[in-house]
C-alpha cells in the first residue's frame, strides 16, 4: 500500500521531520487509503501457535498502531499478524515531547512515551468497527502510569477487550513506566498471571494470553519467568521489549533516556530467546522481536527458537516494502519453518551470539 506510493521518495520528507510528527502523519496516511487485500497464503509459511492459524510467521509489533487506527491497512502490506497498542484503561498523554529519536547511523530508535494512548474506550470502538473482518489482530494491555492497583489495569484490559482481540499481550516490560518491570518478579509475576487467568476465567470468550518481557533479564530472571509461566499461565512469551543497553552505537543521540529499538537490539533479543526457548524446552509458543531488518535476522529468529517474528523500527528505515522482502526470503531459503523452530538454539547460547 504505502509501498506503491514511493517509500523512496517520502523517506526524506519523513525524516526531515520530528519522528512522532512524521509517525503520526504516516497513520493519518494510512486511515485515509481504502484496506487493502492481504498477501495470497503459502502453505510454507503458515504456522499454528497458541491455538491461532497464521498465515504468515511475520508481525507488526506493538507501539506503531497504538488506538487501532490502522490494523487493517497493515495487514493488507501482507502481515500475518498485528498487535495494537499498549492500551491502558484511562487516556494519558505520555512524556513530555520530543520523546522518539531516530539514530540513523544505527538503523535504530529510542523512544520514551510512556504508553501515551487514547485509552480502552477509543481502542474498542475501533476494533468494534471492524468486527467480522478477517486477520489477526492482538490487543497489548497495560497499566496507567498513575494507577494505585497496576494488576487491576490489566484485568480490566481482559475484561474491556476479550470479546475482541484474538489474543492479549501483557506488557510489564516498558522502561518508560516507573516500577514497571517489577511486575517481572516471580513474586509479582507470578500474583499477575494469577489475577488475569482468573479474569480470564469469566469471560465469555478466552483469547490466548502472552507475556512481554525486558531484554535485560539476568539468566536468574529468565529462569524465574519460564517457572512463573508454565503450567499454562501463559500461552506464549514475547521477547523482547527495548533495552536500556547503548553498546556499540554511533549515534550522538544515544545518550536521549528511553528504550532501545533497532537493528542494535538484535543480538542481545536473539540470545535472551535462545535461553528461553532452552528454559522451557519449546513448551511454551515464543515470539522473537528485536532487530529484525530483513529475511535473515527474521530466520535467525525463528532458528533461535520462534514461532513468530515481529518488526516495527525497521519499518522507519526501510519501508514497508520490508514486508514482502522477509517473506519471500523466507519462503526462499527456509524449507521447513517447524524444522527451523529452535534448532540453533544451543548454538547461540553456548557458542556465542553471531549474525553470520
Amino acid at each position: 500500500m504505502l509501498a506503491r506510493l514511493g517509500f523512496p521518495l517520502a523517506r526524506p520528507i519523513l525524516h526531515r521531520m520530528d519522528a512522532e510528527t512524521a509517525h503520526g502523519l504516516t497513520i493519518r496516511a494510512l486511515r485515509a487509503l481504502p484496506v487493502g487485500t492481504s498477501r495470497p497464503v503459502e502453505s510454507r509459511l503458515r504456522v499454528k501457535a497458541f491455538g491461532l492459524d497464521f498465515p504468515n510467521p511475520l508481525g507488526l509489533a506493538a507501539g506503531f498502531d497504538k488506538n487501532a487506527d490502522v490494523p487493517d491497512a497493515m495487514l493488507g502490506l501482507g502481515f500475518g499478524f498485528t498487535e495494537i497498542g499498549t492500551v491502558t484503561p484511562r487516556p494519558q498523554a505520555g512524556n513530555p515531547r520530543p520523546r522518539l529519536f531516530r539514530l540513523t547511523e544505527d538503523e535504530a530508535v529510542i523512544n520514551r512515551m510512556g504508553f501515551n494512548n487514547d485509552g480502552h474506550g477509543a481502542a474498542l470502538a475501533r476494533l468494534q468497527a471492524r468486527a467480522g473482518r478477517p486477520g489477526i489482530v492482538g490487543v497489548n494491555i497495560g497499566a496507567n502510569k498513575d494507577s494505585v492497583d497496576r494488576i487491576a489495569d490489566y484485568v480490566q484490559g481482559i475484561a474491556a477487550f476479550s470479546h475482541l482481540a484474538s489474543y492479549f499481550t501483557v506488557n510489564i516490560s516498558s522502561p518508560n513506566t516507573p516500577g514497571l518491570r517489577a511486575l517481572q518478579s516471580r513474586a509479582e509475576l507470578e500474583s499477575l498471571l494469577a489475577r488475569l487467568n482468573e479474569a480470564r476465567s469469566g469471560q465469555a470468550r478466552r483469547p490466548p494470553m502472552l507475556l512481554k518481557i525486558a531484554p535485560d533479564l539476568r539468566d536468574d530472571e529468565l529462569e524465574d519467568i519460564a517457572g512463573a509461566c508454565g503450567g499454562g499461565a501463559v500461552d506464549g512469551i514475547i521477547i523482547s521489549n527495548t533495552t536500556l543497553s547503548r553498546d556499540g552505537l554511533r549515534s550522538p543521540l544515544k545518550t536521549e533516556q528511553g528504550g532501545l529499538s533497532g537493528k542494535p537490539l538484535l543480538a542481545l533479543s536473539t540470545l535472551q530467546l535462545a535461553k528461553m526457548y532452552l528454559l522451557t524446552r519449546g513448551a511454551i509458543a515464543l515470539v522473537g522481536v528485536g532487530g529484525v531488518h530483513d529475511w535473515a535476522s527474521a530466520r535467525l529468529k525463528i532458528a533461535a527458537g520462534a514461532s513468530l517474528v515481529q518488526l516495527y523500527s525497521a519499518l522507519v528505515y526501510k519501508g514497508p516494502g520490508l514486508v514482502t522482502e522477509i517473506l519471500d526470503g523466507l519462503s526462499r531459503h527456509v524449507p521447513s519453518l517447524e524444522t527451523l523452530r529452535g534448532s540453533e538454539a544451543e548454538a547461540i547460547v553456548h557458542q556465542g551470539f553471531t549474525t553470520d
